[in-house]
């Protein structure tokens, strides 16, 4: 069974439909079915292409956009917004629209979809199959525009961190460089769609929509783009930390190594002297220890003039 189903008609007032046709009596009949029904391949089967049918059932997607026959099969993605659920594992829409029936089928709950439901509810729904299709991506562009410049401002946040270089590295750093990796995974390719969608010409989608999707197919361009200066961004700002970590430990390895420089002979006196047998000088002179602790500052000392002379210092 759909989730829902609409017939809508030319002033964006919708009705649910009684009967079971595939299109009803409005300018186009909308049906939204969820992946996982049972009833959904049997149901495509029945009523469209096999063609048109297998790219709404496939069990894994990408964005494409293709013509088939007087109507468009597209896949989309959008940001997940679902609960408890990573907003760049992205959701996947597909859809088969032809000048009087529009079928969306999801896996996961689809916000901009479900936005596009409540219109229709209130009787304000995109008037014809080209019209919902320019909402739909609309509504899935904004959402991609908001979550990359949120992934630009906190990518700001680590520059403007990078001033003092004892910051540590931001534990959100790597998840935010992944969160690129896949959202450009498929934007890259939902740009190519959109692209091709725009430039399309099939008598359902109207001059005054082509124009519209031209620019929308051109925020999905800005948008990866974007996602393309992040990427090259956060390399900058994960190989600065990296470039930090191994200046400071290679100070901390020149600060022991001039310690042990210092010490080792020193080291080596106080082992010599401190033998169990028998000669050692100075066992019975009372001044042997004093004498022995002067040496020792005074070696030390000449081991520091030595160090700076040979510029370790």
């Amino acid at each position: 069974m759909p989730l829902c189903v609409f017939d809508i008609f030319a002033d964006g007032t919708a009705t649910v439909p009684t009967d079971t046709g595939l299109t009803g009596p409005g300018e186009y009949r909308w049906w939204h079915f969820d992946l996982s029904d049972p009833m959904l391949a049997p149901w495509v089967r029945q009523h469209l292409h096999a063609i048109a049918a297998g790219s709404l059932i496939q069990p894994k997607t990408r964005p494409r956009c293709d013509r088939f026959d007087t109507g468009l099969m597209l896949n989309l993605r959008g940001i997940n917004l679902n609960a408890g659920q990573s907003a760049d594992e992205m959701v996947s829409v597909r859809i088969y629209a032809d000048k009087d029936v529009l079928i969306t089928v999801r896996r996961n709950k689809v916000f901009a979809i479900e936005a596009i439901r409540l219109q229709a509810v209130a009787q304000n729904a995109p008037t014809s199959p080209a019209a919902f299709l320019e909402k739909l991506i609309e509504l899935l562009t904004d959402r991609v525009d908001d979550h990359v410049a949120t992934i630009d401002v906190q990518t700001d946040v680590y520059e403007d961190a990078l001033e003092d270089k004892n910051t540590p590295m931001p534990r959100s750093l790597p998840e935010n460089r992944r969160s690129v990796i896949r959202l450009r995974r498929y934007l890259e390719p939902q740009r190519a769609a959109l692209n091709k969608l725009s430039m399309t010409d099939i008598p359902m989608i109207p001059e005054n929509s082509t124009l519209r999707l031209h620019e929308l197919a051109n925020r999905a361009a800005n948008a990866v783009e974007e996602l393309d200066e992040l990427q090259g961004r956060l390399i900058s700002v994960q190989e600065e930390h990296d470039a930090n970590i191994a200046q400071r430990q290679a100070r901390h390895g020149y600060v022991l190594s001039v310690a042990a420089a210092v010490f080792l002979p020193l080291g080596f006196l106080t082992g010599l002297f401190g033998v169990n047998v028998g000669g050692m000088p100075g066992v019975s002179a009372p001044q042997a220890f004093a004498v022995l602790c002067l040496s020792m500052v005074g070696l030390g000392v000449l081991m520091l003039i030595v160090l700076r002379l040979v510029r370790w210092l």
